[in-house]
């Protein structure tokens, strides 16, 4: 299966390449306290979320979490 910023989170983390590049980019996304409720969405729905951007989910970490993922499919 290949991966993107349009893949949901709970594709991605069921993937232990795809989870490594979120963990290398997002250090931590894989054990925040509101994983749950997010599992169903995609990094980009989940990036118009002002506390995504807090966590440091940027158009330009998007831009090369979306790269890497690409990159293992």
């Amino acid at each position: 299966m290949s991966y993107s910023i349009h893949s949901t989170l709970r594709d991605i983390l069921s993937d232990d390449g795809a989870k490594a590049v979120l963990e290398r980019h997002l250090p931590g996304v894989s054990s925040h306290p509101d994983l749950p409720m997010a599992m169903h969405m995609t990094l980009q729905q989940i990036s118009y979320y002002p506390e995504a951007v807090e966590a440091g989910v940027t158009q330009e970490t998007l831009q090369a979490i979306d790269a890497d993922l690409k990159a293992l499919g």
